[in-house]
């Protein structure tokens, strides 16, 4: 009860950020569009490392991004915004191990109950590192390659299929290259260390990110894109 619990909070909370996804996905998608503009700018302004040079190209970018409506960090605000989430389970976990009452409805047999509850025989406040057990380092480990390989996937198949070719080369799809391997680093670095019921919310908030981001993909790809010609084919099918 407790792990559908945690999947039925992912479910409320990812639902709630749909507006912030949709948002996130436009942003993204100026991003892409206004590429070749930055790229001009750049070649503007290449070489000259003199302070003016240096605020006159940021003053220009910052009017390009307000003008366009996109923003470099928008692909970051739907992680940032469940942080507070992930770190609540953790202290709630951490704190259930040592017998202390949660805040509100969550009393101490609650708190307890919630500690000692299990995934498979292995309970929700157990990590790889913490616990001997081997079957409690078998989940956390089969976790930790799932969480890493959905976000792999993910990213992924946004550069593969939801890129325009024209902007291959730009500084965006740079930094989205070294974020294809760095994310799924992180998870893995993480997943080491969170306990098995942060590391569930963990889990199903990138499935559904996988799926959410397969259907908009489909249904709403980026103009020049190969999801987009896929798309117009299936439409002049």
């Amino acid at each position: 009860s407790w792990v559908l619990a945690i999947v039925g909070l992912v479910l409320v909370v990812r639902a709630a950020l749909i507006p912030i996804f949709v948002k996130q996905i436009k942003s993204q998608r100026n991003m892409m569009l206004v590429q070749p503009e930055l790229q001009k700018l750049q070649k503007k302004y290449k070489g000259k490392t003199d302070r003016d040079s240096r605020e006159r190209m940021a003053k220009e970018q910052m009017e390009l991004y307000k003008r366009t409506g996109s923003n470099p960090l928008s692909s970051c605000l739907p992680l940032l915004l469940q942080m507070p989430i992930f770190m609540g389970l953790f202290f709630v976990l951490n704190d259930a191990q040592q017998n202390k009452a949660g805040v509100g409805l969550l009393t101490q047999a609650l708190a307890q109950s919630f500690s000692s509850a299990e995934i498979f025989g292995a309970q929700l406040s157990d990590t790889f590192f913490g616990s001997e057990e081997l079957n409690v380092k078998v989940i956390a480990g089969i976790m930790i390659v799932l969480m890493s390989a959905s976000q792999f996937i993910t990213q992924k198949q946004i550069m593969a299929k939801n890129q325009n070719p024209d902007v291959q080369n730009s500084q965006f799809m740079q930094t989205q290259k070294i974020l294809l391997y760095v994310l799924p680093f992180v998870f893995l670095i993480s997943g080491l260390t969170f306990p098995l019921g942060v590391m569930t919310y963990w889990l199903v908030s990138n499935f559904w990110t996988m799926g959410q981001q397969f259907v908009v993909i489909r249904n709403m790809p980026t103009p020049g894109s190969p999801a987009f010609k896929e798309r117009e084919a299936r439409l002049i099918k």
